[in-house]
């Protein structure tokens, strides 16, 4: 399954790791373009939590003022109840970059989960259909022994697949094993989705590569200004709506922490120290994702630039 080639190229790219301030950048750049280049840009958005609704401070989501100065798409699309597949994402953007070239504006794709940019720019491998046989025995290995275990199982079974996903991503983690029994392949073995050749590739797809030094210190002060905000009233709001949350939204990074705290695992104290080392381990993770992408380029930073100066390197 492939993103429409014709509507590829007429999209920008801007990813990076958490909390490296893409979203300034973002809307500086798609000021600048307009500004420059009588470019319309619209801001799709290419992370995986912010499609949830209600779970606003811990995705880091766009304000309402930012959101008036350009338009915002894929945010707020979907119940915390409901799981979203990768394909389902292609097809949802496909979607609203058609609109938006319609209109004669030009998408402008935003986030840092690194799995939706390689689908964007590459395709992905569909697999079998789920069995739900299957997926019900490994959810009840997963609430018996515990999602370390089936990760573990993972990582002899298909080592490379193990080494992309995190233990906690339990859904992913499921798939992986169910295509490996459904097909006697491991996924790592289909998945192997090649670049396009240099000639079909879009050619503004760039991604933020800030020291980790100065990302690690933003992400430890960010957590601490979320939890500030209100952060754990929302997930106190969130467990009390009628609908249980879904696989991978009680999975988003810091959610699934403050969950367990709340269910009274750990200290509050202990869960903000946990939640800062998971999300640095997270933005080394992207690191690796986007530097592995060769269709994306590298903009280095230094921590000293503000984002209209990024945004300026940016358009090179």
């Amino acid at each position: 399954m492939r993103f429409a080639p014709e509507l590829l190229h007429c999209c920008w790219f801007l990813a990076g790791p958490t909390a490296c301030g893409k979203s300034d950048v973002a809307l500086e750049f798609a000021e600048r373009l307009r500004t420059e280049r009588g470019l319309t840009i619209e801001i799709v958005s290419l992370d995986s939590m912010t499609l949830y609704r209600r779970m606003n401070i811990g995705t880091a989501k766009p304000s309402d003022e930012e959101r008036r100065r350009v338009p915002h798409h894929l945010f707020d699309v979907l119940e915390p109840s409901q799981d979203f597949s990768v394909a389902e994402y292609l097809v949802a953007a496909e979607q609203v970059c058609r609109e938006i070239v319609t209109r004669g504006g030009t998408p402008l794709f935003v986030g840092g989960t690194g799995l939706y940019l390689r689908s964007l720019l590459r395709g992905i491998f569909e697999g079998p259909p789920a069995n739900d046989e299957l997926r019900q025995r490994l959810e009840s290995e997963a609430a018996r022994d515990g999602a370390d275990a089936l990760h573990r199982r993972l990582q002899q079974l298909d080592p490379h697949t193990a080494e992309r996903l995190h233990p906690n991503d339990l859904r992913r983690v499921m798939r992986a094993i169910e295509v490996l029994e459904l097909t006697g392949q491991p996924l790592s073995a289909q998945h192997r989705e090649e670049p396009l050749p240099l000639d079909q590739r879009p050619a503004n797809v760039m991604w933020l590569s800030p020291p980790r030094d100065w990302l690690y210190n933003r992400i430890n002060r960010r957590v601490e200004a979320m939890l500030a905000a209100g952060w754990l009233d929302e997930v106190r709001s969130l467990l009390a709506e009628p609908q249980p949350l879904s696989q991978t939204a009680s999975q988003a990074l810091g959610y699934k922490e403050l969950i367990e705290h709340l269910r009274g695992e750990r200290t509050l104290a202990e869960t903000v120290e946990l939640i800062q080392t998971r999300t640095r381990q997270f933005a080394k993770r992207q690191h690796t994702w986007f530097r592995n992408l060769e269709e994306c380029r590298p903009l280095p930073l230094t921590g000293a630039e503000s984002p209209p100066e990024i945004a300026a390197n940016f358009l090179g």
